[in-house]
């Protein structure tokens, strides 16, 4: 069989119908082999970058590996940013890279670049085909790999003349079956309930592990069984209810003065797929402070690896939690709630229907509501906005960069979730002019396919959270932040053939959002706005529960 036509084989197999990507001349065998195929479709983005983000917004979705494909060179190389943005949050990648020919090796020949090399360090694995026999065995790895384990992209380079090639297509092997807890785990186990009956104060830290591990059943059965209180990171959002009574809300940097004060002065924390990333802890040493920790996780290298736990227990999720609810609950943590209540109660947001960022995520959450809606944010100020104010009720709803913090990410990841859901769910893509100007072009694609995406851009004609950053560390010496010549954003985007609204008040961000909830294709928003500052921002100097002032 032909190497590209067994590669199509391939992806079938591994139930790919949906792929990303955009053509060079040495990729274009595989392209040759997709246009004889009508059970894989083929997105063509307008960018490289844009296509690694929508195979990664198509797997966020999906929890199921998202393909992209790119030729050597400048082609490989524009994956880059992409491909370390799905790495940093655990995202099931598989992206096809085509090469020179064999022959052509190591001759510096037209667009031959080592991205083997290159994305070594922001790969779970990676794999340059030397034997054209070594194909479909290697593409096969590449899925398992993926999809198994802690999950990351995984990246394969092929020769061009390995498409034309005569390979061998083997028999798929049985997948070895799941590794049963030993002795040694569930004595760890065994204690980690023991610490949880003896905590006065215990806090449980829902991260994006939880998700990716399917794990949110097991999680809300978890915390309901011994009634401790959840608080979420950035890529947790959507683990645990956000209307449940047991919910704190999201903690971190820029996260709820709530759910801060409840980690801050928590006993022990539960990590359950955090890796406790510094924009979650801040300063190491006060937010350790008289604290024990249980950390759960897939992988056993992020044990230890930012803080030291008392209990570590590396595995399935769901499996580990299950193990943690044999015991009733002994402790009564009623005073503890009745201090948590009083936080709750004093840092209440008070929603006024001002017109400011706040109040415009308020409202968009109160519209969408436990809908048929998604939420898909690109990186700054509007990002942690929408973190702080908008609810999400399940995993999967939110979907954001956050170990990269990718700027650009958002709308190339939502045209990637919105493919994804087709009719089913609808993404409400959230975006600051910054980003916009990023990727903007992917509107391109956006219009092309007719996809019912309803971006909401905040346009404070600046780079708003370097703007926030220089006031705060460096004298408020504004510098390369303010964007002083004004672009048209709704001219830009109808460009494209796109309904846009054009919104300077409350009441027209009102009535332009209900209106691009009424189209059955793609709308912008252009909310025009101040300059203002992300509220709260914790000290990463002091404890959590310290903040800056503005």
């Amino acid at each position: 069989m032909e190497g590209s036509q067994a590669i199509i084989k391939c992806l079938k197999e591994n139930g790919i119908n949906t792929i990303f990507g955009y053509p060079g001349g040495m990729i274009l065998p595989l392209f040759d082999a997709l246009s004889k195929t009508n059970d894989i479709d083929f997105i063509l983005t307008t960018h490289e970058q844009s296509a690694a983000h929508a195979a990664d917004g198509y797997a966020r979705a999906s929890g199921k590996a998202g393909v992209c494909i790119a030729t050597s060179g400048p082609g490989a190389t524009n994956l880059v940013t992409g491909i370390a943005t799905a790495f940093m949050d655990s995202i099931p990648m598989v992206i096809i890279t085509g090469q020179v020919d064999s022959s052509l090796l190591g001759k510096d020949s037209f667009q031959e670049t080592d991205i083997f090399g290159i994305t070594m360090p922001i790969t779970k694995h990676n794999f340059k085909l030397q034997n054209a026999n070594e194909l479909i065995p290697l593409l096969r790895e590449s899925f398992s790999l993926a999809c198994s384990g802690r999950k990351g992209p995984v990246l394969i380079d092929i020769p061009k003349d390995f498409f034309y090639a005569d390979v061998a297509y083997p028999a798929k092997e049985a997948e070895p079956p799941a590794a049963k807890p030993d002795a040694d785990f569930l004595i760890c186990a065994a204690e980690a309930i023991n610490e949880i009956l003896n905590s006065r104060r215990p806090v449980i830290i829902a991260g994006g592990g939880v998700i990716i591990g399917e794990a949110h059943k097991e999680l809300l059965s978890f915390a309901e069984k011994y009634k401790i209180p959840v608080v979420s990171t950035l890529m947790g959002i959507g683990a645990f209810p956000s209307d449940h009574p047991l919910y704190m809300g999201f903690a971190g940097l820029h996260g709820r003065k709530s759910a801060n004060y409840a980690v801050a002065e928590a006993d022990l924390i539960i990590a359950v797929g955090s890796r406790f990333g510094d924009r979650q802890t801040g300063n190491i040493t006060h937010y350790v402070y008289e604290k024990h920790f249980i950390h759960i996780d897939i992988d056993p290298a992020e044990i230890d690896k930012n803080v030291h736990s008392n209990i570590g227990l590396s595995g399935d999720m769901k499996t580990i939690l299950n193990l943690l609810m044999q015991r009733e609950p002994i402790n009564n943590l009623n005073s503890w709630w009745q201090i948590l209540q009083k936080h709750r109660e004093k840092f209440a947001y008070e929603y006024t229907g001002k017109y400011d960022v706040p109040n415009i995520m308020h409202y968009i959450s109160r519209s969408i509501n436990k809908g048929d809606y998604v939420v898909a944010t690109d990186v700054g100020q509007h990002q942690m906005w929408a973190a702080q104010h908008i609810r999400r009720y399940q995993p999967r709803t939110w979907f954001t960069s956050g170990g990269l913090g990718t700027m650009g990410f958002g709308l190339p990841a939502a045209l990637g979730i919105q493919l994804y859901f087709g009719n089913e769910k609808r993404v409400i893509h959230i975006a600051g002019d910054g980003g916009i100007k990023m990727t903007g072009s992917e509107y391109y694609t956006i219009a092309a396919l007719h996809l019912p995406i309803i971006s909401i851009i905040i346009n404070n004609e600046s780079l708003g959270m370097i703007r926030q950053l220089q006031k705060v560390f460096y004298g408020a010496r504004y510098f390369s932040c303010n964007f002083e010549y004004k672009m048209n954003y709704t001219k830009y985007i109808e460009s494209f053939g796109i309904k846009a609204y054009t919104v300077h008040s409350m009441d027209e961000f009102v009535e332009s959002f209900s209106d691009a909830l009424k189209q059955k294709g793609p709308t912008a928003l252009v909310v025009n706005i101040g300059k203002a500052f992300v509220d709260p921002m914790a000290n990463t100097d002091a404890r959590l529960n310290t903040f800056i002032n503005f």
